[in-house]
C-alpha cells in the first residue's frame, strides 16, 4: 500500500489557521497555539518544503490551496535525466552475439548500447534481439551484433537535461527497458548513460520518501 503525506495535529493546526486567516505571521500563528515561534518553526518548515505553504518575507505565510496530487506533479518537474542516469554498457559493433550475450550476462542488464570504432552509438541490442538471434542453428560466435541490431536513426535517445518523467513516457511508449543517455558531438552521439525502467523506479520511491 502506498503511503501519503501525514501530518500531526499540530500541523493540521497550523494548516487550518493560515487557510483562514493567511497571509499570516509566524509569530500570529505561534500566538493563537499558544506557542513560541522556535517550537513552531521545524513545522512551518516542513510545511513550507512540501509545498502546503508558501511564505513570502515581510508579508508572512499563506496557503498554496494545492492538493497532494498537484505536489507530487510540481516535484516530477523538477527532476531530471542526471539525476538518476547509470553507467552505460557498451559493446563494439563487431563483437560476436555471444560475446554480447555474455556481456549482458556478466553485466546484469537488459540492454546493451552499440557503439563504432569512435565510440560513436551506432545501435542498441536488447535481450529480444539476443532472444530472437539464438532461436535457429546459427553459429552465434560468428554473427557479428550489427546484424541483430537496432540501428539508427531507429533509436530512441534522451540527453542529461531531458526532465525524466518525458524519459519514463518513451520508454512506456516504446515499450523498451532502457535509453541511452548522449552527448551530441560534430560526428554523432556519445553514449554517457543510461536510463531504466530501474532508474525510474528509484526516482518514485525517493521522491515518495521525501
Amino acid at each position: 500500500m502506498v503511503s501519503t503525506i501525514e501530518l500531526n495535529k499540530r500541523q493540521e493546526q497550523i494548516l487550518h489557521i493560515v487557510k483562514e486567516q493567511g497571509p499570516i505571521t509566524g509569530e500570529q500563528i505561534a500566538e493563537q497555539l499558544n506557542l513560541t515561534r522556535a517550537t513552531l518553526r521545524p513545522d512551518l518548515a516542513i510545511l513550507t518544503m512540501a509545498g502546503f505553504l508558501d511564505a513570502r518575507p515581510r508579508v508572512g505565510y499563506f496557503y498554496t490551496g494545492k492538493s497532494g496530487t498537484q505536489l507530487l506533479t510540481e516535484n516530477l518537474q523538477k527532476i531530471y535525466v542526471k539525476d538518476y542516469q547509470s553507467i552505460p554498457v557498451v559493446v563494439n559493433e563487431n563483437v560476436s552475439v555471444y560475446d554480447a550475450i555474455c556481456t549482458m550476462f556478466l553485466e546484469d542488464v537488459g540492454t546493451l548500447f552499440v557503439v563504432d570504432t569512435n565510440s560513436l552509438l551506432v545501435g542498441v541490442v536488447s535481450r529480444k534481439d539476443l532472444l530472437r538471434a539464438s532461436i535457429g542453428k546459427q553459429e552465434l560466435i560468428t554473427i557479428p551484433v550489427h546484424i541483430i541490431m537496432t540501428r539508427m536513426p531507429n533509436i530512441t535517445m534522451c540527453e542529461r537535461d531531458d526532465l525524466l518523467i518525458d524519459i519514463a513516457r518513451k520508454l512506456i511508449e516504446k515499450q523498451i527497458d532502457a535509453i541511452p543517455v548522449v552527448r551530441k558531438t560534430d560526428k554523432g552521439y556519445e553514449v554517457i548513460g543510461r536510463i531504466t525502467k530501474t532508474n525510474i523506479t528509484k526516482a518514485f520511491v525517493a521522491l515518495g520518501e521525501e
